[in-house]
């Protein structure tokens, strides 16, 4: 008797050479993390693919979206798994090649993982392929381009079947490339900024600067929401929050009201980096596009980037606001975005902010207050919320690490979680 089980095809792991063992055992893990809510039975790899089957019947179907959101799931498939029996097989065929909702022609892409079977490919393809014909006699046989395919894959003792398909996002597992601080706000484009970054398997631990006490914290909890929607594909595991409405008006009395923006940009910067130091981060994510607001100019995003020595991705630099909206709505994160929450990206700004500032007139606002002592204050004042994650590792005793992170590390230093 034929059961369901989902097989996960990737593309870049597949290219790892050496390492790719390794990178294969982070998706797996990552797949298992991702289907926590469901009854998984085994999540192996099999001769290129990662075979998922389950203990309750009908929870592969409703597995296939949460799968193809995992990233470094390139596609997903709904498949029949058989035993060698040619009859048990080619049933399969029948009711996968009778799930595709609308064809008009097909064909049959048998293969063998191994030559212990007595047919060929091109039998399997023939023996199939006549019961199709027959189960479907208004049907047409293409090779070329057909509106479905049936795949009849021979691994090791088994046999599996599937016409159905969807493509996953791509890109590599998380925890595969490290951990990098992502600056998360309520809006649309750092969500986007993060999930680019988790895509490419990096562990993002986002910080977000709220507006508080000089506004509510509405904003902290909708990018609660934000990491929320984003799991179980994309598991975050802490939330990052530093209190900046009074820093922003300090700086807004004491800085001329052109730079303010900058000023709030380089602080902001700073206390980001203290936080990767403690976390072992290797990086800053943004979610700027290059000109989209005054503080996004070449000339801006240099100024705010001297304050910093790690380096500062991003991601979206080169999108405009349709491609970040369009996916923004794929990933689920938009709706949450359009809701109304002040934050500090709206606290103390400036009527004509400086699009093109120069360096001489930045350093002179900067001395202009203790950023230092801000900058301390504002790490000492930093709060966190834990989610459930299986690729994030949280720094060990926070607050030595939290209290060592205020002096300046000296070149070569490096905090190890």
């Amino acid at each position: 008797m034929a059961s369901r089980v989902c097989l996960v095809h990737y593309h870049e792991v597949g290219l790892k050479g050496r390492n790719r063992s390794r990178f294969e055992r982070i998706l797996i893990d990552a797949c298992k993390a991702a289907l926590a809510a469901f009854s998984v039975a085994a999540c192996v790899r099999i001769s290129g693919h990662i075979l998922i089957s389950f203990s309750v019947p009908g929870e592969a179907e409703r597995a296939l979206d949460v799968l193809r959101r995992v990233p470094g799931v390139a596609r997903v498939s709904l498949a029949y798994h058989t035993n060698r029996d040619p009859h048990e097989y080619c049933e399969a065929a029948v009711r996968a090649l009778g799930e595709v909702e609308s064809f008009t022609t097909f064909k049959v892409h048998a293969r063998r993982s191994n030559t212990d079977y007595e047919l060929s490919s091109l039998d399997l393809n023939r023996q199939v392929g006549e019961v199709l014909c027959e189960a479907f006699p208004d049907k047409i046989v293409r090779m070329h381009d057909p509106d479905a395919t049936v795949y009849v894959h021979v691994v090791q003792g088994s046999v599996y079947v599937y016409a159905r398909s969807v493509r996953g996002v791509g890109g590599l597992p998380v925890g595969s490339a490290g951990k990098v601080v992502t600056l998360l706000s309520s809006g649309i484009d750092s969500p986007v900024a993060t999930w680019q970054l988790a895509r490419r398997g990096a562990v993002c631990v986002p910080v977000h600067f709220s507006g508080r006490p000089q506004t509510s914290d509405t904003s902290e909890f909708l990018c609660q929401d934000i990491i929320e929607q984003l799991a179980p594909a994309i598991q975050i595991g802490r939330l990052y929050v530093v209190p900046f409405g009074d820093a922003q008006r300090q700086i807004s009395l004491d800085c001329p009201s052109s730079l303010r923006v900058i000023m709030y940009r380089r602080v902001m910067y700073a206390v980001a980096e203290r936080i990767a130091r403690i976390e072992g981060a290797k990086a800053i994510v943004t979610g700027e596009s290059l000109g989209q607001v005054a503080s996004q100019t070449l000339e801006n995003i240099m100024a705010v980037n001297e304050v910093v020595d790690i380096p500062v991705f991003r991601p979206l630099i080169g999108s405009d606001k349709i491609e970040i909206i369009e996916r923004a709505q794929s990933i689920g994160t938009y709706e949450i975005s359009c809701q109304d929450a002040p934050d500090c990206c709206t606290l103390f700004m400036p009527r004509r902010p400086e699009t093109h500032a120069k360096l001489d007139d930045v350093h002179e606002a900067w001395s202009a207050f203790e950023h230092d002592a801000m900058i301390d204050q504002l790490v000492q004042a930093v709060e966190y919320r834990d989610f459930e994650s299986a690729s994030y590792r949280a720094p060990r005793r926070w607050r030595e690490r939290h209290y060592d992170a205020l002096a300046p590390a000296l070149p070569g230093d490096e905090v190890r979680c």
